[in-house]
């Protein structure tokens, strides 16, 4: 965990990982397709073999149109040899474009699976992953990188297998003709293959670094063009400066792969050099050899000579191809490296083996936080620990340190204290997007780490003060929640949360697509949408994080209306910084540097002249008040929506 939880995984450095395991790593996503593999491979050897059989007729053809003991052509061989040269490629053709379709077939089908693992796997992933890790570098992981070995899946491993079928079959054939000339053909390889070794490192690393500069610039753009990052750019004055920011990156990228294309040409010039000027030689040789010794005893003849000149253009272009390839592989482990590089971080958030589900009731749940311990870098747990047990002061070591809360069944409990206390983290316990240090959080008696994770997430809404709309319709919104809600239900969620008039005023109602993070509505009108959709969900636990905080007074009296009904027989967490908001809780926890320094009710935290009631005083005296207007509660502590002159409402839990 610690390798990633101080940074983006694509900031550590390379070549961690050896070749042979990412290797077998890569061999291994193959493993699920293995039978259409031996079926691609299998019609590769068949179309690869058969195409050396046309040069080795060409010798047939040759010395049954010169016979080496004189005489006139063999007509009869020559028609056989000919037909038989018509027939082989168009049997070659018809196989190969079944060849074509399962190679192309297993590499899409590898790719999806690859993405889907990827995509599953971060799912998977905690919020400390997600909270150190930019988007633009997830992106480009899905993006740049498996975009970028499609082609080696999908094109290179066929490849390599043809190339080294017809190496072998040709170097049979080769040396079944001539084992001198075909010794003469190849003196230069050993040197061509450690070459390509050399240039097929040094492109890996510079393909990592293109990929990782690729990423930054993915990170940049999705970053400064969201609706959030123009607005901020705009009003800031920043357009120029974001602009170079861009093409400094974007710079780097295209000479990183300027020098990726150019790692390697030198040797690649060399070997067609080398492959150019070789049928130059066997004629030479050949010639040398028949001059100083009879044609008969050489046993190179005509025919000889044009079927090694021709079998070498079929060693050479695959020998080249599998040089090419060959540095292709190598750059090409470095996308693969960061791809398995995600794959690999483990998912800290998981169900227990023996987990159960919440058992299901209709009244709210009881929460309980035993002595809880958190932080969010998990590195320094041993030394954090340490200074518990040795009871050390430390710069504050824990997010929260040492917690107990105890909320009963029903109850609209509120969470208090200056900024920075840990009242979110608190709400992120609770649902176990984290997973606690020590202590225990536990919903009716169960801790949460052995409850399953989709038992929790159905009996749990959570209203945050950022609502999150996806750049889809409003019907889709709202059936987030629950996907099997009717339209009456639809709109009844709507109407309670007084959102169903404003969607019907909208050209297409409840069709209409609320564009990118919801921009197309108010603060207000988006708050409303996120309550409409947890009243769909129905839940028994109820998280309210600064719902109204960034509201105006029209906004925030329409919000608190629509949660007023949402509260009752439900077990409410209200994280409040307005204290005039959650006057009439039932109790309220007051957290200051992640410890609980007081609890009680509004009346008995005032009368104890502690932290709340210094916060309280902070939030009313500059108006000149010395008490706002106490909201009117039901009967079980949740506050009802009551006029409060001519500054709107005050409701508990909003």
């Amino acid at each position: 965990m610690h390798r990633w939880a101080h940074g983006s995984p694509a900031e550590k450095p390379s070549g961690r990982v050896s070749n042979r395991h990412l290797a077998g790593q890569v061999f291994g996503l193959f493993r699920p397709h293995r039978h259409q593999v031996v079926l691609a491979v299998g019609l590769i050897v068949f179309t690869s073999g058969l195409g050396v059989v046309n040069p080795i007729l060409i010798k047939f053809v040759f010395d049954a149109l010169f016979p080496v003991g004189g005489g006139g052509p063999e007509m009869g061989l020559v028609g056989i040899y000919a037909g038989l040269m018509i027939l082989i490629p168009m049997i070659t053709g018809v196989v190969g474009i079944a060849q074509t379709y399962q190679i192309n077939s297993i590499g899409q089908r590898l790719m999806e699976d690859l993405r889907n693992s990827l995509y599953a796997h971060l799912q998977g992933l905690s919020m400390r992953f997600f909270t150190s890790t930019r988007t633009g570098e997830i992106q480009s992981r899905f993006t740049n990188d498996i975009g970028g070995i499609q082609s080696v899946v999908t094109d290179t491993a066929s490849s390599i297998v043809a190339n080294v079928v017809v190496i072998a079959s040709t170097l049979v054939a080769m040396l079944v003709l001539s084992w001198q000339l075909t010794a003469l053909s190849l003196f230069m390889m050993p040197v061509f293959l450690f070459l390509t070794y050399r240039a097929g490192n040094a492109r890996r690393k510079v393909t990592l670094l293109a990929q990782e500069s690729k990423a930054e610039m993915s990170a940049i753009t999705q970053e400064t063009l969201s609706i959030s990052g123009i607005l901020l750019g705009k009003t800031f004055g920043r357009q120029r400066e974001e602009m170079e920011r861009f093409r400094s990156e974007n710079r780097q990228v295209a000479d990183l792969s300027i020098r990726a294309a150019m790692v390697g040409r030198v040797l690649f010039a060399m070997v067609q050099v080398f492959f150019s000027i070789a049928p130059a030689l066997v004629y030479l040789v050949s010639a040398f050899v028949i001059y100083h010794s009879s044609g008969l005893s050489s046993g190179i003849t005509a025919g000889t000579i044009v079927a090694i000149t021709t079998l070498q253009s079929r060693l050479f272009f695959p020998i080249g191809q599998m040089l090419q390839v060959s540095v292709e592989a190598q750059s090409s482990l470095a996308l693969f490296e960061r791809i398995f590089d995600y794959l690999e971080i483990p998912q800290d958030i998981v169900d227990a083996p023996d987990a159960v589900p919440l058992p299901s009731r209709r009244a709210g749940a009881e929460i309980e936080l035993d002595h809880v311990y958190f932080r969010y870098d998990p590195a320094h747990l041993t030394t954090q620990q340490s200074a518990v047990h040795a009871d050390q002061e430390a710069p504050r070591p824990w997010a929260i340190e040492d917690l107990e809360m105890h909320i009963a069944p029903g109850q609209l409990a509120a969470i208090v204290g200056p900024t920075g206390a840990g009242k979110t983290t608190v709400s992120y316990l609770i649902p176990r997007l984290y997973d606690v240090t020590l202590g225990a959080v536990r919903i009716d008696g169960h801790d949460v780490r052995s409850l399953t994770l989709a038992s929790i997430a159905d009996q749990l809404g959570i209203v945050t003060q950022e609502t999150y709309l996806f750049h889809a319709s409003v019907r889709r919104n709202l059936l987030y929640a629950r996907p099997d809600a009717t339209q009456e239900e639809l709109e009844a969620a709507c109407r309670a949360a007084f959102i169903h008039d404003r969607i019907t005023e909208l050209a297409d109602g409840y069709d209409t697509v609320v564009g990118e993070r919801g921009y197309r509505f108010s603060g207000g009108e988006k708050q409303r949408m996120a309550i409409a959709r947890v009243i769909l969900k129905s839940p028994r636990i109820l998280i309210l994080d600064e719902a109204t905080a960034a509201l105006d007074t029209t906004s925030e009296r329409l919000v608190q209306a629509a949660l007023s009904p949402l509260i009752r027989e439900r077990t409410t967490i209200a994280i409040a910084h307005r204290l005039s908001t959650i006057l009439a809780a039932d109790v309220i926890f007051v957290i200051d540097h992640g410890r609980l320094v007081e609890h009680g009710t509004h009346a008995e935290l005032l009368r104890m002249g502690g932290l709340y009631a210094t916060l309280y005083e902070h939030q009313f005296a500059p108006q000149g008040a010395t008490e706002p207007p106490a909201a009117r509660s039901s009967g079980r502590g949740a506050a009802e929506v009551v006029p409060d002159g001519e500054d709107g409402v005050v409701a508990a839990g909003a």
